[in-house]
């Protein structure tokens, strides 16, 4: 008989309208699920593959909304939505790395719903793991995805300990590349994280994505002015051009004068369990010329070390070419 998934589990529903409120509900039920814009979490309950007992709808908090200037940048709220960054004015004259990578997610309908904050804090798209099989990141003993028979054309080339699957935001780069401070509020007070630190990989905790915890809330994302109106570039590969989630993307801030790279910072994503800062190539590049020479040995750097699956070679080539375009044609996106 067929399996029916076309009714949510039973939870109890909490919907606070302040951060404070969500910090103790978050405190007082430790075994809670915070929902965004929902998108990720409805698929998860209509599959049934979590059963959480207690949801805490954020949709409400209106401090969690919006974007303001703050010390000549902006600060985003957590619950501000992917078409808001896509359309101010202000991020797309100052910061359109962010807007761009935005404009690269799904479809307009879930930009209208989907927010930064689920973005960046969503978890993998593993099928194995999203199919509820009992692999290491869901607390069993092996990794189907990296088996001699397995699927594995979407998993990682980087950064693999037990699981081999990828980070999939397409705006985690993007606040990587733009130096963004991630904003977490908890009954312990209220902690910034870099945004290259707040995403973690298997060998810190392979149950997690991110540096959050049970009680923590994402409340914002603050992006420094350091990076403002600088050269950029945002590429994603994908099989489709609407929906699909990345097979490869690249961000890029870049400094530049008289032709020359001043400075740079450059995150690449689906290529690793975390969005991947590209430190070497950074390093390797600033006081080059802005070349195709320079630009091709940049792709170079970058696919070294890289360990492909049996079926995801093809990313070492696509991950190259994309950053070599990258430098290459900064400033042209």
């Amino acid at each position: 008989m067929a399996v029916i998934r076309d009714m949510m589990p039973a939870f109890e529903l909490f919907q606070p309208q302040s951060v404070s409120e969500v910090v103790d509900l978050l405190a007082r039920y430790d075994d809670s699920w915070l929902i965004a814009g929902g998108l990720d979490s409805f698929e998860w309950f209509k599959e049934r593959h979590v059963r959480p007992p207690v949801v805490v709808d954020v949709s409400g908090v209106d401090e969690l909304k919006g974007i303001r200037e703050v010390d000549g940048g902006v600060e985003i709220g957590a619950m501000t939505t992917l078409t808001e960054i896509v359309t101010d004015a202000g991020i797309r004259e100052r910061f359109a790395l962010l807007s761009t990578a935005a404009y690269a997610v799904a479809t307009p309908q879930i930009r209208n719903q989907g927010t930064i904050g689920g973005n960046v804090a969503q978890d993998t798209r593993c099928w194995y793991y999203r199919g509820g099989w009992p692999c290491y990141r869901a607390g069993g003993n092996i990794c189907y995805a990296d088996t001699p028979t397995s699927m594995n054309r979407e998993h990682c080339l980087f950064g693999a300990s037990r699981c081999v699957a990828v980070n999939p935001s397409d705006t985690a780069p993007a606040l990587i590349a733009l130096d963004a401070k991630m904003v977490i509020r908890s009954r312990r007070g209220e902690q910034v994280v870099d945004a290259e630190s707040f995403f973690i990989g298997p060998r810190t905790d392979i149950t997690r994505m991110t540096v959050l915890r049970p009680g923590d809330l994402l409340t914002a994302i603050r992006i420094p002015s350091t990076w403002a109106g600088s050269a950029y570039y945002f590429e994603k590969a994908r099989d489709r051009q609407a929906w699909d989630f990345p097979l490869v993307n690249v961000a890029a801030a870049i400094k530049t004068r008289g032709g020359t790279i001043e400075d740079i910072r450059l995150a690449v994503n689906a290529v690793a369990p975390y969005p991947m800062r590209l430190t070497r190539v950074e390093n390797q590049l600033r006081g080059q010329a802005l070349n195709a020479e320079t630009a091709a040995a940049a792709g170079e750097v970058a696919i070294q070390g890289a360990r492909p699956l049996r079926h995801n070679a093809y990313k070492v080539p696509l991950l190259r070419n994309l950053v070599t375009r990258a430098i290459r044609d900064s400033g042209t996106a």
